[in-house]
């Protein structure tokens, strides 16, 4: 029989709820995409991923049908049977539309490109059509998850192929997507259309070729009368506002199903756009009050109850933490489209001289608006967009912190309610009123999700159905019900709630009866509550009944039917109602309650109650009682009863209070109000009564004849059982002999009397009051007796010792007070500067200020102080300084303190006062954040010297608020008030008083550090109930006292109770570091959002993004029987929102399970191992909610009984195992110790690993931050152009930096210089036929001698000869390509091609390359350059080998400790400033001087600074030097081996001064300190020297042949060990390397021309040949430019910079090269063990890698073409900026050497291209229509010579030349282009025309053609024209609007004019004529002639250069002697007159 017991399982986290939710749900497995609602049947269809659900409208499933997961791939093309790459991939749906007429649902999802289906609508498990062989006609929506897809059903006509049911669908981009954004799909086969295919073949609605231009997300879509709109967001581009979105709705006709009248037009929410991104909207009628506030806002324009409204929902791209509403009426909306639409046709696409449209579709924006037949405002050329200026704008109705992500909007009783959605689950109600305000939520769980932006009315618009992630609710709008009285009705501010008086309920309108009539349902807040204004009468005697009338003003109509009650209390009565009045009648006397105590009136409720008791109002009516008048003053019963409000009256015979009674009269009877009237007593005498002695009180009495022989008794409440009789009634006035005892509470208290008669016991009124006082309460001395009032006759009794009544003292009282008694001093130590403030206290110290005559401390003068003196008790003083005495040598710091009163009275103190020096002597701690707050605390002697409020303290001046004071001073630092963190430490200063100032000594100055900073924190998310671990990183730490986390809930939209704060300590701190546990927040306040603080002493810093989410809920569990093997399933929600596996801990009773897997919904558990005590008492962790006692049985797996298992299995196996561990012990000893020591050698390795790590990072953020502030354009060490193509070109080569090409020294004789340099020329010209080069190429390539290394020389010495011409080198480049191409593509393998530079053109390729990108972007450089300076700064710290190096074959195999030294370094001959340089003590002296000469010279590049072996180091310890070197005669000798020198071996210390100097004659570094050839010699035995470790393979022998093979493997693997350092290393740079990887590849990277252009080139030539795949054009695009340029650029940065490259920074850059490489790389690297460690180094990132590349190059793909025009004029330019600096004469000599070393082949050359060289003249001069070879060479030679050029050859060198000089690069078609221009000069002959052009320029003074021409090119350009021929028409034509009609005599024409104007240059002229009219405000030079010549007609001058000569002779009648500098000074003194024109200033003057 198995063993059971029942246990206590409790989980850590458990907060679970047994109860039900009270609302219809839905939950979903998966995430939900898509909800639709059937308006017909009110069916809900749900799509999720990989599921499709059928709800009822009250959530319960109908139908259910799984649609995922399927194999598919993005890159697979459907159907997918055939594609190896697919796999189980989720469909997430993407689109649900609802086809009611066909019954059918239409389901579109991710899989399969977007492909969609049909099911059946009554059941959507029945699919009735889906192909997936359509193609891609038929993929819909897109295969990308985060890609929107809306959509709208429709119709499609035409009359040819008739009427169809159809669906626009508009969706983003994906990569794998249709370029269509909108399409119109039809539902049906027709002709050649196929189901879902699109009916319009190319949509003018696409992305391509602007994917990068545009980001769409569409979120809505909807039809209004005949249109359709589009609401999304997208980008603006790249190149206007980069990533940021604009919000657009776009309209087009739904009948137009070629989107020709597709406009779109911009939404602005907010002034600023700041609401930029549209995430929900929702389209409906505004309600009657919200149409009516928007047109009297004027932001709307008129908008009607009828009018739609768009009510949307933006994000902020700026600020992410918030979000708005704002409201568009479609018709403002329509109309601001008509506008756009209609300035494209009238006014060129302008609105008022603005461009108002442009074309985001279209490349044509120019011809956007020319439409030449206009066909109605339906059509358009292409899709219009308005520009931002032109948006519709709006602010917002509504903001909150936190993101909106759904909105629904409905009408209710013509008020507008908005249900926003918001991420956190909740959904606001928002009532849209005039002030918009929220004024709740949504009822329903909250689960902590997303709200879905599907939020959905029912409808009947009762409900609303709520989407989160996982899970639908349907809720009601409203939860009137909940309000149970009009008051809480009233004032939830809910449209949908009111009062419905007559039923009495909170209900919405429609459900209340007679609503419409008025006051009958009351809704806030134009109305209130029905209330009852007033009762006639107010109140009424308890005594009496009659009816009352009760006026309600808002009392709603009363029906016939209508039965009325009123209800006083507990009585009902009918009522009659009258207008707006109700009278009842009062209940019976015996029915109203009995009258309270100490009250006269009973308060009685009256409920006005309508038909079955339903109360419409109620309120409180008064009962009056006379009768109890009397309690509410006893002494005067009958005063009480004729003032009270009730118009009571008294009868004095029966000492009653009665109802007012008219009939009642005679002198007994005291009328109400007639107070004088009552029996009284009055006016006691004395007013004043001591203490303890008897006085007789004399009073008055009145109206007491009625109290004739009556005996009264008078007495107090203090003295009841003292009263004494008093029967003479015949008196008006009585005296009354009273002594009152001894009473010492107060000095004064009031004392009221009563008179009582004796007979009756009645009390007749008495106003008798009096003051009792005590004399020696208070006055305890003789000075405060004699300081009291004269009235109370006080006197100090000098027997009695005290103050006391005048009568009761029985001696004289003395004249003088006794002598003053000092009985304390505070403080009782001052300092000896004096100037603070002491307080003597004790008794007889004076009556007034006036009193104190003097006052001495120690025998020093003290000011008295006398506004802060106490009379008798305090005397306040400023003390002195200690005096000195004559006679003693040091001051007296010690005496008592006397006070001198009036009368020459002294007072002495019986302590002393001590005058002493405080001395401050430390500080603790000595640094602090500028932000101040940290409390430090000083120490030293005497330091409670002085009051505390003496003491103030300052640190650098900054005050610092003292907290304590005593022995040590505690005081907060204050805010440092500096602009820049202070360099020095700050001096702390106590000042005592006024006089003393004492400074800490400074080795404990305070230093003010920056602030902590915070860089990074997690988890960021938190369940409520707190207690989750928070990881803050950053720095600064250390400085920081108290560090606390706050959480506040976020500003509530409508709570108005003060926010709470949440607060948790750190529960560990160090520098880096802060711990804390997440704070417990108010679970009342879980669906607010919150934010999270750091409180570092002052300095706050806010958690972004932090969130609390609800505790987990947990379902009780299903099964409760486990196992020992059992699996645990615990289900719920909301595991994962704020856990981990890790951090979730489980028990089962008291032991504890492992969370294996946690999941949203789930969470698996190991069940314990081991038996757990049943109903463990163990206390939770976590007692923040209760936890569910959750009932298990736990089966174990054996069911034998104990007593067989026990001695058959157990005692045989102790007995076996007793033998083994013997055994065993002894072989086990020796590896125990083994691994020991190893273990403990990884325990002490990892420990260090981590520390240094983070200290390395840390000091390297630090390091490189100070770097990269200094870095900008200027100061990146850039090299000239030549040093980099020196660098780039030659440096490999085998001459290294002596090459002839970089030095640039030809070995050539003098006397042959000339001759060799008309040889290279002519060389340079054979060089520049095509055919010659190509086939020279060829000819040195076929040669077996012509090896790699030459074909990589020759192709650089190609690059520099051929640089001017970069043009013709790249058409020789690409034509060298194609052959290559050809070659790989049919014979070899053609991923191979440009592997490897093999062949001159690849390496041709690779300098191509490297000049294209020799202006590299700034930011790329930035980063390349802090990539550098990261590496360098990080593994040159520990060299020889290397200690941090990403490279493992340097890296330094043990553990060597070191310490950081700070040398200051003196530079000899530089002045005498040090400079502080951080080294190492283990560096060596090299390494000392390198990074010295680093710091020293940081700001020059390296090039111009020293290098290390041409400076020497001296260290002065003392008197005399110590030169420091690698080796001298005290290196330390080991073996063979010998130790460099490092500092260490010096035994240099930390803040050592160290000397650099020059050295004349440099030499190996460690012969410098020798003196002697012997010494020299001693060290040059043996030069195998070392560093740190000596290289592992050179170990002694005789400890390598030592230890066993095991002792070796060991050794070997703690080697191993130290590869961490890589990860360490690689750790620290990953910022800069991604930071450089960014640059390169990212999409908005600046790409040369050049790439794209080879790029396209590459992609061209694939398409030419079928058996190129992707994949190859991805390797080449690779091979040619990241292999060939970044990776070489990457290797060797000095190639770019001017910097050094060491071998170990070069190991590291290596291994970031390798990195690239990979990532450049389409095949998948496979990893392993044996991988090298540089592969597995970044492993992990090569992916994100990857996929950068990828993108790179798609975007480079999607980029605009670049023409050959533009490539040729790009590189035109490079020629012509550079082709200057480089050395084309050395590299054509060296292209000679190669043509004379293989001569033979070049001459063959020449022989056998004879034929096809006169085969191609033959052609060239058919090009120029000379037919036969001969004569057009005769021909062409005589043209020539007519002009002027002799020789055929030379004369076509020079055409081509100059024909260059004007841009035309082909000859032939270069003389075409001229030919063509100069007919449109009209001249038709090529040389008749130049000749022509020829004679013209010489009239302008140009002798030369192409001189001349030239020089015309340059002056156009001045004038701003870049063409010559262009520009040559644009001045004839300008000549033209001035009236020449010749080109040169129009040009001579207006020379001459200018130089009337004494401007004797032509272009200088017109520029200078330009500029005048510019500062006329004429911008352009024809039309300001124009105007200026108009101008001069006003001044009645005809001609332009006569009116300017005329006007220039005025100008100097007035001392202005330049026209233009005289215009000028006119027109400013114009302007002092207030004429600011000009000509209508002359006029007026001349007027």
């Amino acid at each position: 029989m198995a063993w059971r017991w029942v246990l206590a399982a409790i989980l850590a986290t458990l907060s679970l709820s047994l109860l039900g939710s009270a609302y219809d749900e839905f939950t979903s497995d998966t995430l939900i995409n898509n909800v639709v609602q059937d308006p017909i049947t009110s069916r809900l269809y749900v799509g999720t991923v990989n599921a499709l659900y059928q709800l009822d409208q009250s959530l319960h499933p109908e139908a259910h049908t799984r649609t995922g997961p399927e194999l598919d791939n993005r890159q697979c093309t459907p159907p997918v049977t055939s594609c190896e790459e697919a796999v189980e991939t989720d469909n997430h749906n993407k689109l649900l539309l609802i086809h009611p007429s066909k019954d059918t649902l239409i389901v579109c999802g991710s899989l399969y490109r977007g492909i969609c289906s049909l099911r059946n609508l009554s059941n959507v498990e029945q699919l009735l059509y889906f192909s997936d062989t359509k193609g891609e006609k038929s993929y819909v929506a897109s295969a990308e998850e985060g890609v929107s897809v809306v959509g709208v059903m429709s119709y499609y006509f035409n009359k040819d192929k008739g009427n169809f049911t159809v669906f626009l669908v508009a969706k983003g981009y994906g990569s794998h997507d249709s370029t269509k954004l909108i399409s119109t799909r039809i539902l049906q086969v027709h002709s050649d259309w196929v189901l879902f295919d699109s009916i319009i073949e190319a949509s003018a609605v696409q992305s391509n070729p602007f994917t990068l231009r545009y980001l769409h997300d569409f979120r809505h879509v909807f039809k209004d009368e005949g249109f359709v709109y589009f609401l999304f967001s997208r980008t603006l581009g790249a190149q206007d506002s980069g990533t940021k979105n604009f919000t657009f709705i776009s309209r087009m006709c739904e009948n137009d199903h070629n989107y020709y009248s597709y406009t779109e037009l911009q939404l602005n929410c907010s002034a600023g756009n700041k609401y930029n991104k549209v995430q929900a909207a929702y389209v409906t009628l505004p309600g009657e009050a919200l149409a009516k506030n928007m047109s009297s806002s004027g932001w709307y324009g008129p908008v009607g109850a009828q009018d739609k409204v768009v009510f949307v929902v933006f994000s902020s791209d700026d600020d992410s933490s918030s979000s708005a509403v704002c409201m568009y009426p479609l018709r403002a909306i329509n109309q601001r489209l008509v506008e756009i639409i209609g300035a494209c046709y009238s006014t060129k696409g302008q609105i008022n001289n603005k461009s108002a449209v442009y074309s985001p579709y279209s490349s044509k924006s120019d011809e956007l608006c020319k439409i030449e037949n206009e066909c109605g405002a339906e059509f358009l050329p292409s899709p219009l967009a308005s520009r931002a200026e032109f948006a519709l704008a709006t602010d917002p109705v509504f903001t909150k912190k936190g993101l909106m992500t759904a909105v629904a909007v409905a009408v209710e009783t013509e008020h507008a309610v908005a249900f926003l959605g918001t991420t956190l689950g909740e959904v606001l109600k928002l009532h849209l009123s005039t002030s918009p305000e929220v004024y709740g939520r949504a009822p329903g769980e909250n689960t902590g999700d997303k709200v879905n932006k599907n939020l959905l009315f029912d409808t009947s618009l009762t409900h609303l159905y709520i989407t989160t992630e996982k899970k639908i609710t349907k809720v009601p709008v409203q939860a009137c019900h909940l309000k149970t009285d009009c008051q809480s009705c009233v004032a939830q501010k809910d449209p949908y709630c009111g009062w419905c008086v007559l039923q009495g309920k909170c209900t919405r309108k429609g459900d209340c009866p007679r609503a419409e009539d008025a006051n009958t349902w009351l809704w806030s807040p134009n109305q209130q509550c029905v209330q009852i204004q007033a009762f006639n009468p107010p109140n009424l005697s308890c005594r009496k009944t009659e009816q009352v009338e009760i006026y309600i003003p808002s009392l709603p109509k009363i029906g016939p039917s209508d039965i009325i009650k009123c209800r006083f209390g507990s009585d009902t009565s009918e009522a009659v109602m009258m207008d707006q009045k109700v009278i009842c009648a009062l209940p019976d006397p015996v029915n109203i309650p009995s009258t309270p105590d100490k009250q006269d009136f009973v308060t009685v409720q009256v409920k006005i109650l309508v038909n079955d008791g339903i109360e419409v109002t109620s309120n409180e009516y008064k009962f009056y009682n006379c009768a109890a008048t009397g309690r509410k003053s006893r002494n005067t019963p009958c005063i009480a009863c004729v003032t009270s409000e009730w118009q009571c009256q008294w009868n004095a015979q029966d000492h009653t209070c009665s109802d007012r009674d008219v009939s009642v009269d005679g002198a007994h009877i005291v009328k109400p109000t007639s107070r004088r009237n009552c029996p009284q007593f009055e006016n006691p005498d004395p007013h004043l009564i001591p203490v303890g002695y008897l006085i007789p009180i004399s009073f008055q009495g009145k109206n007491l004849d009625i109290y004739k022989d009556h005996t009264f008794k008078i007495g107090t409440e203090l003295m009841k059982h003292t009263e004494e009789d008093n029967s003479d009634v015949s008196f008006l006035c009585c005296v009354y002999p009273v002594v009152l005892v001894a009473y010492d509470k107060e000095q004064e208290v009031n004392v009221s009397f009563h008179i009582k008669d004796r007979d009756t016991e009645k009390k007749i009124d008495s106003t008798l009051t009096v003051v009792l006082y005590n004399c020696s309460l208070g006055r305890e001395d003789c000075s405060l007796c004699k300081n009291a009032d004269p009235k109370y006759s006080c006197v100090w009794c000098a027997n009695m010792r005290s103050c006391v009544y005048r009568e009761l003292c029985q001696s004289q009282e003395p004249a003088q007070c006794p002598n003053p008694k000092i009985t304390e001093i505070i403080p009782r130590f001052g300092p000896l500067n004096g100037g603070i403030v002491v307080t003597i206290k004790g008794s007889n110290l004076g009556i007034k200020k006036e009193d104190i005559k003097k006052v001495t401390v120690a025998g020093v003068d003290c000011v008295h102080q006398g506004d802060r003196y106490s009379v008798s008790t305090s005397v306040v003083c400023e003390i002195g300084p200690v005096r000195s005495s004559v006679d003693l040598p040091g001051p007296i710091n010690q005496g008592v303190v006397e006070v001198e009163v009036e009368g020459g009275r002294r007072g002495r103190s019986e302590v002393l006062f001590t005058y002493r020096d405080p001395i401050p002597e430390k500080v603790s701690p000595l640094k602090g954040p500028v932000a101040g707050g940290t409390v430090i605390t000083i120490s030293g002697k005497h330091l409670d010297t002085a009051n505390k409020n003496d003491v103030i303290v300052t640190v650098g001046g900054t005050p610092c608020e003292v907290l304590s004071f005593g022995s040590e001073i505690t005081c907060e630092t204050g805010v440092y008030k500096g602009q820049k963190v202070p360099l020095e430490s700050l001096r702390v200063s106590v000042k005592y008083g006024k006089s003393t100032t004492k400074d800490v000594p400074a080795t404990f100055n305070f230093q003010y550090s920056e602030n902590p900073k915070l860089t990074d924190y997690s988890p960021k998310t938190s369940f409520v109930c707190g207690g989750r671990r928070i990881v803050c990183v950053g720095s600064g730490f250390d400085l920081i006292q108290r560090a606390t986390m706050k959480v506040l809930p976020s500003a509530d939209d409508f709570s108005q109770s003060p926010p709470v704060e949440f607060i948790q300590y750190a529960i560990h701190k160090n520098d880096t570091v802060l711990l804390f546990d997440s704070p417990v927040v108010n679970r009342s306040s879980e669906t607010q959002s919150f934010r999270a603080f750091l409180q570092l002493d002052n300095v706050i810093e806010e958690l972004n993004s932090f969130e609390y989410h609800p505790d987990p809920f947990f379902n009780e569990l299903t099964k409760n029987i486990i196992t020992e093997t059992s699996i645990i399933i615990v289900t719920g929600r909301g595991f994962s929102k704020a856990m981990t596996a890790e951090e979730a801990q489980a028990f089962v009773g008291d032991a504890s399970c492992k969370v294996t897997i946690l999941q949203d919904d789930k969470l698996f558990l190991e069940a314990p191992s081991t038996q757990p005590r049943a109903r463990s008492k163990r206390q939770r962790r976590d007692t923040s909610s209760d936890p569910l006692d959750l009932t298990v049985t736990t089966l174990r797996k054996y069911e034998v009984p104990l007593a067989i298992i026990i001695p058959a299995v157990i005692v045989p196996m102790l007995l076996f195992i007793a033998v083994s561990v013997y055994c065993y012990r002894r072989k086990s000893q020796q590896a125990e110790r083994e691994y020991e020591k190893v273990k403990h050698q990884l325990d002490h390795l990892e420990e260090s690993v981590r520390d240094r790590c983070k200290k390395e990072f840390t000091d390297l953020m630090i390091e490189m931050e100070d770097q990269t502030n200094d870095l900008s354009e200027a100061r990146i060490p850039f090299l000239d152009y030549k040093t980099y193509t020196d660098r780039v070109f030659f440096l490999p080569s085998k001459d290294g930096d002596n090459d002839v090409m970089i030095t640039g020294k030809l070995d050539i004789p003098e006397g042959r210089k000339v001759i060799v340099a008309q040889a290279l020329n002519q060389f340079s010209n054979l060089l520049n036929s095509k055919t010659f080069l190509i086939n020279f190429i060829k000819t040195l390539e076929g040669r077996p001698d012509f090896n790699a290394r030459s074909r990589v020389y020759f192709a650089s010495l190609l690059t520099v000869a051929l640089h001017g011409k970069l043009e013709y080198y790249t058409d020789i480049m690409r034509s060298l390509l194609l052959e290559l191409m050809e070659e790989y593509v049919h014979s070899k393998n053609p991923k191979l091609m440009l592997r490897r530079s093999e062949t001159v053109v690849e390496r041709m390729l690779c300098n191509w390359m490297s000049i294209s990108h020799s202006s590299l972007a700034v930011c790329v450089c930035i980063f390349l350059l802090c990539l550098f300076k990261a590496i360098k700064h990080q593994v040159e710290k520990v060299l020889r080998p290397g200690r941090y190096t990403l490279s493992d074959t340097g890296l330094l195999g043990d553990d060597v400790e070191y310490c950081v030294l700070t040398l200051q370094v003196l530079v000899h001959g530089e002045g005498p400033d040090v400079t502080p340089v951080k080294v190492l003590n283990c560096d060596t002296i090299s390494q000392v001087k390198e990074k010295i000469i680093e710091q020293v010279y940081r700001n020059l590049p390296y090039s111009q600074r020293p290098k290390v072996d041409s400076v020497a180091l001296e260290w002065r310890p003392g008197s005399t030097g110590q030169i420091l070197s690698d080796m001298d005669l005290t290196s330390q000798k080991e073996g063979r081996w010998k130790r460099l020198n490092t500092l260490a071996h010096y035994n240099v210390r930390d803040n050592a001064t160290l000397v650099l100097s020059r050295v004349l004659h440099t030499h190996r570094q460690f012969h410098q300190n020798q003196d002697s050839h012997e010494e020299k010699n001693a060290l040059l035995e043996d030069d195998k020297v070392f560093h740190l470790v000596r290289p592992a393979d050179e170990l002694d022998e005789v400890k390598s042949k030592r230890g066993s093979l095991k002792a070796k493997a060991t050794t070997k693997a703690i080697a191993e060990i130290y590869l961490t350092r890589l990860l360490s290393v690689k750790g620290t740079l990953q910022q800069f390397v991604d930071d450089f990887f960014r640059s390169v590849l990212c999409s908005g990277a600046v790409v040369p021309p050049a790439v794209k252009y080879f790029f396209d080139f590459l992609d061209e030539q694939a398409l030419k040949h079928d058996n190129v795949e992707e994949e190859t054009v991805h390797i080449w695009k690779t091979n040619s430019l990241p292999m060939r340029f970044w990776v070489n650029i990457l290797k060797n940065p000095h190639f770019i910079f001017d910097v050094h490259v060491t071998e170990v920074v070069d190991a590291s850059l290596s291994v970031i090269a390798q990195t690239f490489m990979d990532a450049c790389t389409k095949t998948e690297h496979k990893l392993s063990r044996e991988s090298p460690s540089n592969k597995l180094l970044y492993a992990k990132e090569i992916s994100t890698y990857k996929k950068m590349v990828d993108d790179y190059y798609k975007g480079i793909k999607q980029m605009v073409p670049v023409s050959d025009q533009d490539m040729n004029t790009h590189l035109a330019e490079v020629s012509r900026e550079h082709t200057d600096t480089l050395n084309t004469q050395a590299a054509l000599h060296q292209l000679y050497q190669y043509a004379s070393k293989y001569y033979d082949g070049v001459r063959t050359l020449g022989l056998t291209s004879l034929s096809g060289g006169l085969k191609a003249l033959s052609s060239w001069l058919r090009t120029l229509g000379l037919t036969s070879l001969s004569g057009g060479l005769k021909a062409l030679s005589t043209w020539l010579r007519t002009l002027g050029l002799t020789s055929l050859f030379g004369g076509l060198k020079a055409l081509s030349s100059w024909l260059r000089t004007l841009g035309l690069t082909s000859l032939s078609g270069g003389l075409k282009a001229l030919s063509s221009w100069l007919r449109t000069l009209g001249l038709t002959s090529l040389s008749g025309g130049l000749k022509a052009l020829s004679s013209w320029l010489r009239t302008l003074g140009l002798t030369s053609l192409s001189g001349g021409l030239k020089a015309l090119s340059s002056w156009l350009r001045t004038l701003g024209l870049t063409s010559l021929f262009g520009g040559l028409k644009a001045l004839s034509s300008w000549l033209r609007t001035l009236g020449l009609t010749s080109l040169s005599g129009g040009l001579k024409a207006l020379s001459t004019w200018l130089r009337t104007l004494g401007l004797t240059s032509l272009s200088g002229g017109l520029k200078a004529l330009s500029s005048w009219l510019r500062t006329l405000g004429l911008t352009f030079l024809s039309g300001g002639l124009k105007a200026l010549s108009t101008w001069l007609r006003t001044l009645g001058l005809t001609s332009l250069s006569g009116g300017l000569k005329a006007l220039s002779s005025w100008l100097r009648t007035l001392g202005l002697t330049s026209l233009f500098g005289g215009l000028k000074a006119l027109s400013s003194w114009l302007r002092t007159l207030g004429l600011t024109s000009l000509s209508g200033g002359l006029k007026a003057l001349s007027t």
